[in-house]
C-alpha cells in the first residue's frame, strides 16, 4: 500500500507550526505520549521500588529491545539502552584496546558530525587516526578505504547517513569489505526510522548506536547501542555498577551477560515506554511507507527549490542516495538569517554546517504533509 499521500499529522501534536527539523528531533505521536503518562501512573501506584514493579520493569525493558531488534534484525540481548547516540559511541570509543601501533579510520574528519568525530580524535594521543578523504556530498572512494586498512586497524567508525547532506553511505558494501577482518562501527542516529536497510545483518557492521528521539519519534534522552554478541568481547566496559557486574568472595569481578554488562544504574524507564510505543507505531505504518513518503516530500522540496535564482542545493541527487534532509542556502542571505524569518512564520529548520559553510538543512518525516511542504517553498521563495 502506497501511503505517500496519507495525512497522519493528526496523530501528533501540531499547531500552527511546520516543524522540519525531524533530524534533530522528531515529534511524538500523542499514543507514545499517553503510554509514558500512563505508566507514570502504573508505576507509582504499584511503587516504584516494590516486588510488584520489578517484573513489571522487566518486561517493559524485554518489550522495547524485542522492537529494537525487529527494525535492526538482531537479537534482543544484544541491544543496549543507552541515553543517546554519543553514549554508544563512547563505549566502543573508550572500551577497544590499543597499542601504540593501532589505527582507527573515520571519515572526512570536519565532515562529520561532532558525536562521530570528538571520541575518536580524542585517541590522536595514543593511536593513529586515519580521515577518508571525501567528495562534495561526503563521499569517499572505497578503494581509499581498503588502502587505509593494515594489520594495526582497530576499527572503522563511519556514519550510516550524513546529518549536513543527507548522503547515504553504502554501508553494506563496506561491511563486505570489513568482515572478519576490522571491527565496524556505523553511527546511525540519521537512518533508523526514516530508511529501511538497517538490517545489521546484512550490514556485518560490529557496532551500532543510535537515539530514539530523532527519526524514530521516541523522547529526549533514550539511545540504544548495537552489540554484536562475539564482537562484544573486544570491549571493556567504561562504566561498572550492580547491575552489570558481579564480585565473587575473592573480591574479583566479573561482567554480566550482555545487555547487562554495558548498562550501569537504572535505565530512563519512562522514556523506554514512549520510545517502545513509537516504534510500534512507525512498524504499524510500515518502514518501507516512511522511506517512499519521505522521498516523496524531499522530492518535491528539492525539486522546487532549484527552480528559484539564486539557490544552491547540497546532497545527491538521486534519492535513493540521501534521506529526507534537503540543503540549500540563498545568494546574498545568510544562514541564520533565512532560519530566523521563517520561524516568524512558524516554519522550523535549522542551521548546521557542511565543513566550515553554514547552510539551512529541512528534514521533513512521514507525519508532514504536502500542503506543509508547499507553504514552506512559498515562504522561501518570498524571502
Amino acid at each position: 500500500m502506497n501511503l505517500t499521500s496519507k495525512d497522519i499529522s493528526d496523530d501528533f501534536p501540531h499547531s500552527e507550526k511546520i516543524y522540519l527539523n525531524n533530524a534533530s528531533v522528531s515529534l511524538m505521536p500523542f499514543q507514545s505520549i499517553e503510554a509514558m503518562k500512563d505508566f507514570l501512573i502504573s508505576y507509582n501506584s504499584m511503587g516504584p521500588d516494590s516486588k510488584e514493579s520489578e517484573p513489571f520493569i522487566a518486561e517493559k525493558l524485554r518489550n522495547v529491545r524485542k522492537i529494537i531488534s525487529k527494525i535492526i534484525s538482531c537479537q534482543p540481548d544484544e541491544v543496549i539502552l543507552t541515553q543517546s547516540t554519543t553514549d554508544g559511541i563512547n563505549i566502543v570509543a573508550n572500551g577497544l584496546s590499543f597499542n601504540d601501533k593501532s589505527n582507527i579510520v573515520i571519515r572526512g574528519m570536519t565532515h562529520e558530525h561532532h558525536a562521530n568525530f570528538y571520541p575518536w580524535i580524542k585517541l590522536k594521543s595514543k593511536i593513529s587516526v586515519k580521515s577518508l578523504s571525501i567528495n562534495n556530498n561526503g563521499f569517499f572512494k572505497l578503494d581509499d578505504l581498503q588502502s587505509f586498512l593494515d594489520e594495526n586497524t582497530k576499527l572503522v567508525a563511519l556514519s550510516h547517513a550524513l546529518y549536513n547532506t543527507g548522503s547515504i553511505i553504502p554501508v553494506d558494501k563496506i561491511g563486505e569489505i570489513l568482515h572478519g577482518k576490522v571491527p565496524f562501527f556505523i553511527d546511525s542516529a540519521q537512518t533508523i526510522g526514516c530508511i529501511t536497510d538497517t538490517d545489521v545483518s546484512k550490514i556485518k557492521c560490529d557496532f551500532m548506536s543510535f537515539n530514539g528521539s530523532k527519526w524514530l519519534c521516541g523522547p529526549m534522552g533514550t539511545g540504544l547501542f548495537y552489540c554484536n554478541r562475539k564482537s562484544s568481547e573486544l570491549l571493556e566496559p567504561i562504566t561498572v555498577g550492580g547491575e552489570s557486574a558481579i564480585m565473587y568472595e575473592d573480591s574479583n569481578l566479573a561482567f554480566k551477560a550482555l545487555p547487562d554488562k554495558f548498562q550501569t544504574g537504572f535505565r530512563n524507564y519512562v522514556g523506554i515506554v514512549g520510545l517502545e510505543s513509537s516504534a510500534n507505531y512507525l512498524l504499524n505504518f510500515g518502514m518501507k511507507n516512511i522511506r517512499e513518503k519521505n522521498q516523496y516530500l524531499s522530492n518535491i522540496l528539492r525539486d522546487e527549490l532549484s527552480k528559484v535564482p539564486n539557490i544552491t542545493l547540497y546532497g545527491p541527487k538521486d534519492p535513493n542516495d540521501r534521506t529526507s534532509i534537503v540543503s540549500f542556502n540563498i545568494k546574498g542571505f545568510d544562514s541564520q538569517e533565512i532560519v530566523d524569518k521563517l520561524e516568524k512564520q512558524n516554519i522550523i529548520l535549522a542551521v548546521r554546517e557542511i565543513m566550515e559553510k553554514k547552510i539551512v538543512r529541512i528534514s521533513p518525516h512521514f507525519f508532514n504533509n504536502e500542503s506543509q511542504i508547499l507553504q514552506v517553498i512559498d515562504a522561501i521563495k518570498k524571502l
